[in-house]
């Protein structure tokens, strides 16, 4: 699943990195690197999809 997300720094010089998988249900990431940011939203993501489930406006069906 591809999930589109957003990197940038604050005013304190933290990487930060958020995605929104439907309207009310997100996640964020924080790290002293670009990359580790990314990892720890990514981990945060994994952990929302474990809870949740894949929410149906990212969910494809592929019919044969």
């Amino acid at each position: 699943m591809t999930v589109p997300i957003v990197v940038g720094r604050d005013e304190d010089g933290v990487w930060c990195a958020c995605a929104q998988l439907r309207p009310g249900a997100g996640a964020h990431g924080e790290g002293e690197t670009e990359d580790a940011a990314v990892e720890d939203l990514r981990q945060a993501l994994i952990g929302l999809i474990e809870e949740f489930g894949v929410p149906r406006e990212l969910s494809v069906t592929v019919a044969a």
